[in-house]
């Protein structure tokens, strides 16, 4: 039942995905240097932010954890603002990945200071965090008054980054390297399951939880750099899809993983094409994931009630 669902999602995925790229064609300029960077960008982000979604799940033992709840998505928003202001937009997702490494370095620091690393402390130390950072933004806007445009498209989300010559050749490289991230996360699948019968027992059975915890956060704050330095930031889908999938098709991680890197990326897919075509006015996708994930996290909680 397993790849047969897996085998009509990916169908389903590619049938949107040709209805993306070609509704309404008109010419293969705007296919190639406007829909084509879009899609990529799209499929990236929802993929990125579902996959690392599920895996933080997982890992602390929390359906409410994803990179947005732990303040990762704030770190990254921060660094890639700084780096837009400062002129470095070529150079934003370094500065987004060294924005969310730096809040996983601060949240790390304060979960585990007198403490063995409880996953809901550190799930709480994200959340600080992130209402810290949160202000710091804040502050950048009151300051920078005259890009609060530049500002609010991180903060609220979008995927409609136009790309010249030389960051579209950087954006190939980062979505090559994202994909080999993504594997290494897939990977750890097995050790993420034993994780979920508790530290001391995961312990016993040779998985070395705390040096785990740190890979994946290193890893995840590199990938989420990359997607908010790009699109900015997009609530919802790391902690919509991963949810969705467990309730229909189990726990077990490596399934997980796989059908929320699909589902992640149609999803995000759908949000940003009622985005683009809802209104006259093109919306923000993140106000799109919220409206949408918003109703279909209450069904969750509802069904699981």
């Amino acid at each position: 039942m397993n790849k047969k669902a897996l085998i009509g999602l990916l169908l389903l995925f590619l049938l949107f995905a040709s209805f993306y790229l070609f509704f309404g064609y008109k010419s293969d300029i705007i296919l190639l240097n406007i829909r084509l960077p879009r899609f990529l960008l799209t499929v990236l982000c929802g993929m990125t932010l579902a996959s690392i979604g599920s895996v933080y799940q997982i890992m602390l033992n929390n359906p409410l954890a994803e990179p947005y709840i732990l303040g990762v998505s704030s770190g990254a928003a921060l660094g890639s603002i700084i780096g837009g202001l400062a002129g470095f937009v070529v150079l934003m997702p370094l500065f987004g990945f060294l924005g969310a490494l730096g809040t996983m370095f601060l949240v790390w620091v304060i979960s585990h200071y007198k403490s063995k690393g409880d996953p809901y402390r550190l799930l709480f130390s994200g959340i600080i965090a992130g209402m810290f950072i949160s202000s710091l933004i804040s502050l950048l806007l009151y300051l920078f008054r005259q890009d609060t445009a530049k500002i609010l498209q991180v903060l609220m989300g979008n995927t409609g980054h136009i790309f010249d010559s030389r960051e579209w050749f950087y954006f190939l490289l980062a979505f090559g390297f994202s994909c080999v991230c993504l594997f290494y996360l897939y990977t750890l699948s097995t050790q993420l399951n034993i994780l979920t019968s508790g530290d001391e027992v995961a312990s016993s059975l040779g998985v070395n939880v705390k040096k785990l915890r740190k890979k994946i956060f290193f890893v995840s704050s590199l990938l989420t750099g990359i997607c908010v330095s790009y699109a900015g930031i997009i609530g919802f889908v790391g902690l919509i899809v991963p949810q969705l999938i467990r309730l229909v098709l189990g726990a077990e991680q490596k399934r997980v993983f796989g059908f929320s890197v699909i589902g992640g990326a149609l999803f995000l897919l759908v949000c940003d094409f009622l985005a683009q075509h809802l209104t006259v006015l093109e919306l923000p996708v993140g106000i799109i994931t919220s409206f949408l994930g918003c109703p279909l996290f209450v069904y969750i909680l509802l069904i699981k009630k």
